[in-house]
């Protein structure tokens, strides 16, 4: 093969609103915003569907994007796969910081799950304003 993946550029993903999920992001992941552009048509596919597609600084060229979509109904979720097996997983520097992200999400009325004990790693769950597991 003559090509290699170097690293994942970003994931996307669908908010409700574009302005609260970046705030969201800011107010309690600390995520800075790095831009955002609204379109008409899908640019792949050429079929009309605007949307607005922003991206979040995830930390060390880690890239986290989100789609409000206007005119599509509802967002869903999958209920064919149990709410906690999709998720997004980041990584804080130590346990310490885990207890820090713990506390800061509970004061701003998050409510968290854990920190469960996986063996290799510790871990917090909790939801953001679109319903995706974190």
């Amino acid at each position: 093969m003559s090509f290699a993946i170097k690293k994942i550029h970003h994931v996307a993903y669908r908010c409700k609103d574009a302005k609260e999920t970046v705030e969201w992001y800011k107010k309690m992941l600390n995520m800075d915003f790095i831009l955002a552009f609204a379109e008409d048509h899908v640019p792949s596919t050429k079929a009309f569907d605007p949307y607005m597609h922003l991206f979040l600084d995830a930390g060390q060229g880690n890239v986290l994007a989100f789609f409000e979509l206007p005119t599509q109904p509802e967002m869903g979720r999958d209920e064919n796969t149990p709410q906690w097996v999709q998720h997004i997983a980041f990584e804080v520097e130590n346990q310490e910081a885990l207890l820090d992200a713990k506390a800061h999400l509970e004061q701003h009325g998050v409510k968290v799950l854990g920190v469960t004990n996986h063996g290799i790693f510790h871990s917090i769950y909790f939801f953001d304003p679109n319903g995706h597991r974190l």
